[in-house]
């Protein structure tokens, strides 16, 4: 896997417009040298913040939306258009304005849907899409993703793996159901470390003071079952994108204080 490599930008702002520009240019190359990209999108306010600024990006306009999929890391199990759902906020942020190809939109099931209230069951379904959109070329069955994206939370989880809990342990399904997170609401369904891992490139998004300790931690050499952050990581590259703040507990020597 790929060592961490930081960018610290001057504030949240700065952070999402930059992180915008580079996904922008990252599916246009993807596309240009493929036909088609694969991103997997976060939630949170990071993860929409970075989708805000690629709406109002003009760039936007150089994707090919109907050639890209998009996926999602983790997402709240709820019902179909609950305002709390990462899919419904992506949409909100960015989705509704841009030309995406609705077959190429891949939500993760709401409670509400065919599995109903069974998150395990839906979990599996989530997994076996994402085995039928992989190759034979693919690593963990789960598509190549360009680009996957996480927010970091204070508590250093990504995606919905938190400490300690068992799907920050499971080392062979891509995806699975979670019962009591420590974050509301407790019902969730999440990627899983090896389908993280799976993915070209992984960003991790972090901004304010309240995450410093987090990224701290997680880029300390802590375990990957204490500190889920630190055990995301993209097979050719892993970027940390961070703001002055979330940056703050960092060592100087690991970033370039002025690197946005």
């Amino acid at each position: 896997m790929s060592t961490p490599q930081l960018v610290v930008h001057r504030d949240k702002e700065l952070m999402a417009q930059a992180a915008a520009a580079r996904l922008i240019t990252k599916i246009v190359d993807a596309q240009a040298s493929r036909g088609q990209a694969s991103v997997v999108l976060t939630g949170g306010r990071n993860g929409n913040g970075l989708l805000a600024a690629l709406a109002a990006a003009p760039a936007r306009d150089a994707v090919d939306w109907s050639r890209l999929d998009l996926w999602w890391g983790d997402e709240r199990f709820l019902p179909e258009g609950d305002p709390e759902r990462n899919v419904t906020q992506a949409r909100e942020a960015l989705l509704d304005s841009v030309p995406v190809d609705p077959e190429r939109v891949h939500p993760m099931p709401a409670s509400d849907g065919p599995h109903g209230a069974d998150v395990e069951a839906a979990a599996a379904a989530y997994a076996a899409e994402l085995a039928r959109a992989a190759g034979p070329e693919n690593h963990g069955g789960v598509p190549a993703f360009d680009v996957l994206m996480l927010g970091v939370g204070p508590d250093t989880h990504v995606a919905s793996l938190f400490p300690e809990l068992p799907a920050v342990r499971e080392t062979e399904r891509t995806v699975v159901g979670v019962r009591g997170a420590p974050k509301p609401p407790p019902t969730r369904i999440t990627l899983t470390l090896p389908a993280i891992r799976a993915a070209r490139e992984v960003w991790l998004l972090a901004a304010g003071e309240d995450k410093a300790r987090a990224v701290a931690i997680a880029l300390s050499g802590a375990g990957e079952i204490q500190a889920p952050a630190a055990g995301a990581r993209g097979r050719s590259r892993t970027l940390w994108l961070l703001d002055a703040a979330a940056a703050s507990q960092l060592p100087r020597s690991l970033y370039p204080p002025a690197s946005a």
